[in-house]
């Protein structure tokens, strides 16, 4: 029996994936937000998503502050997007529409976050622009991918 189950515990959780969902507040709505942070996750994005439940989305989380373009290339879902700046306020909400390669860029050149909900999401849920981002739980959520805090400005 020697071995058996021997060093199970010890051994550090797998970091989660961009398949994880992680509960992040925007103003008092959750969401269950998968986390795009590596460049490949950023340009799949939510390409080819069929479906996405009500209270669900993805946050697409850059190191650095920034003007963002997103477009939905291969993407069937109505969507919109919110851009946050790097304190986690939500700054701009834009429709994006099915399989349109034209870019949506924002206004603001100092962002860090963008979110992707079913579109109608913000208005639905009286999330406008003003209303912050839970960076506590962002950053939770930094870390269980493996990621360090300090490298998005994060780090307490």
């Amino acid at each position: 029996m020697a071995g058996c189950g021997a060093g199970e515990s010890d051994a550090p959780p797998a970091p989660k994936t961009v398949f994880d969902h992680f509960e992040i507040k925007v103003g008092e709505r959750t969401v269950r937000m998968q986390l795009a942070v590596r460049e490949p996750e950023m340009q799949r994005g939510l390409m080819e998503r069929t479906d996405l439940q009500p209270d669900e989305g993805m946050l697409f989380v850059y190191v650095r502050p920034q003007r963002m373009s997103f477009w939905m290339r291969n993407t069937p879902l109505p969507l919109d997007i919110g851009f946050f700046d790097a304190a986690g306020e939500l700054r701009e909400i834009y429709p994006l529409h099915p399989f349109d390669e034209k870019p949506m860029a924002s206004h603001g050149t100092q962002l860090q976050f963008a979110l992707e909900v079913n579109q109608g999401w913000f208005k639905s849920n009286g999330v406008r622009p003003g209303m912050k981002l839970d960076l506590k739980a962002v950053s939770a959520a930094l870390e269980a991918r493996g990621f360090e805090l300090r490298r998005f400005g994060l780090a307490e």
